[in-house]
């Protein structure tokens, strides 16, 4: 008997990938209504599965380039031999994504193969298009969003994409690539970002960490304008997960080393604070806070 809540249904695996992907993006979803938490995580898993074979130590290159030659067949056929691509072209269809979005989203997974440096901001915003901007655009899509709030999205989408870059420094070097490009290193007088490089010129890698965190803090200052355009019940989610970046941006602006000795994220239980918060509309101790004083 086909139960009436079926079409809300989302694949234990799919789930699976989105939750070990990212505990910012996957935590902070549970707060959208289970229809469009069904479709971000549809296309989570799809990002997520690219961005892993790239990602890998070894890459699994061979793997990578399947899952592009099954997803295009999905596109012509219509169904392919893979779960996550057969739920991640259902969604394309359904909500209308642009398909050259998908197409800058592998070109960039792909340049993760054979690119290891990026010499100038230019090259990076090619880069960042495919693997972060696009994703901001089809989250737009399926939230329905006014066809105005896409520049928003998409600067949204890099800005994260950006923390990411900075935060990552060290994992990023043991896959041998800099995102960072080469020119911002040169203005700071910095050859490489390697960390014994790094600590004989800790004043001029502190200074350029802190220039691109104000960069990012740029985008997001502009990304936010696009807040009027979501509803509030969506907007909660995102907003979380824009907080949980910055809250990052400040710890690595406080102490940039930091980047060489820990990876900073938020804990569950910050982002779950944090989205209540936000659905409140005020810190949780001023809303208890509040009830104490109404009960007094």
């Amino acid at each position: 008997m086909k139960n009436e809540n079926d079409h809300l249904y989302v694949d234990s695996k799919l789930l699976e990938i989105f939750k070990k992907g990212s505990t910012t993006y996957f935590n902070s979803s549970l707060f959208f209504p289970p229809r469009v938490r069904k479709d971000v995580t549809r296309l989570y898993a799809f990002v997520r599965v690219a961005d892993n074979y790239v990602d890998s130590i070894p890459q699994e290159v061979e793997k990578f380039y399947q899952f592009v030659e099954e997803f295009y067949r999905a596109r012509r056929e219509g169904k392919s031999k893979d779960l996550v691509i057969d739920n991640f072209v259902k969604l394309e269809r359904e909500k209308q994504f642009e398909e050259s979005w998908a197409d800058s989203f592998l070109r960039s997974m792909e340049m993760d193969i054979y690119k290891k440096r990026y010499e100038t901001m230019e090259e990076l915003e090619e880069y960042m298009y495919g693997s972060a901007e696009v994703i901001g655009l089809m989250m737009s899509r399926i939230l329905n969003l006014n066809r105005e709030a896409e520049p928003y999205a998409k600067i949204l989408g890099k800005s994260m994409q950006f923390i990411n870059f900075i935060r990552d420094i060290k994992e990023d070097l043991i896959l041998n690539r800099q995102y960072i490009p080469t020119e911002i290193l040169r203005k700071f007088n910095l050859s490489s970002l390697r960390e014994e490089e790094v600590k004989e010129r800790i004043k001029e890698f502190e200074s350029m960490m802190r220039n691109l965190i104000k960069l990012y803090f740029d985008w997001v200052k502009e990304a936010e304008k696009g807040y009027k355009y979501i509803p509030y019940r969506y907007l909660i989610p995102i907003k979380t997960a824009n907080d949980m970046y910055k809250w990052t941006a400040k710890v690595i602006y406080k102490s940039p080393l930091v980047v060489y000795s820990t990876k900073v994220k938020p804990k569950k239980n910050k982002i779950i604070t944090r989205a209540i918060e936000n659905a409140l509309g005020v810190p949780i101790w001023r809303y208890f806070s509040n009830i104490s004083l109404m009960r007094k």
